[in-house]
């Protein structure tokens, strides 16, 4: 399967099961802090065997066919939404697995990294989705800081609309691969005619201009 085939399989399972929901009147609120009309949610994968099989082998093709140059060998989900998708990769793929935590824990041993720490081992960093690749770039500081080498990471979904995010991933020396992003996405609720035009309007512009759509949001709700 191309790397296109797998967006577009991506994104109708995503429709498919509701994990694309809307609410252009009451923004949700992303990780990067943006507001954003509509809230992608990649854990309602794991409650569908199926979808969670399609999904996480597309990951291993991802792996396996763009990232040969830099193969990893040790998977590390991120807490908490890339822990299944990441154990799933690393059973199918015979390799070792561990988690990383946001931030250390307030009790026991206040570690950042649970499970058999590799150091020396080329890992890739699991996650579910990307917003603007700030949070992936604190993951990675924190499995790096175990002497744990980290270039390499792989979600679902990719919101792909924010125009800083390629350029702080490459000054952090990290390449996330991804099965879909928000253009392939909002093709697909076009092609199936899903949600409404109204609701497609909201998001072409969100997707248009994410900041400003946001920054409008924000200065109508302190009125």
């Amino acid at each position: 399967m191309s790397k296109s085939e797998r967006s577009k399989v991506t994104a109708k399972i995503l429709i498919k099961i509701g994990a694309i929901n809307f609410s252009p009147s009451s923004p949700f609120k992303l990780s990067s802090g943006f507001l954003s009309p509509s809230y992608i949610d990649c854990r309602k994968i794991m409650a569908y065997p199926a979808a969670f099989k399609m999904i996480t082998d597309m990951m291993i093709d991802t792996i396996n066919s763009d990232m040969i140059a830099r193969s990893p060998n040790y998977i590390i989900g991120g807490e908490t939404a890339g822990i299944p998708f990441a154990a799933a990769i690393a059973e199918k793929m015979g390799l070792p697995l561990s988690y990383v935590r946001k931030k250390p824990k307030d009790y026991g041993k206040s570690k950042l990294i649970e499970g058999e720490i590799l150091k020396n081992k080329n890992s890739l960093l699991v996650e579910d989705l990307m917003t603007d690749g700030k949070s992936k770039i604190n993951f990675v500081n924190n499995i790096r800081s175990h002497e744990i080498k980290c270039h390499l990471g792989i979600v679902v979904f990719n919101y792909n609309i924010f125009e800083y995010t390629d350029s702080i991933l490459k000054k952090n020396n990290i390449k996330v691969h991804y099965l879909t992003d928000w253009e392939d996405v909002y093709n697909e609720i076009c092609k199936m005619d899903k949600f409404g035009f109204d609701i497609r309007s909201e998001i072409r512009r969100f997707l248009d201009d994410p900041v400003a759509w946001s920054d409008n949001k924000n200065q109508i709700n302190d009125i």
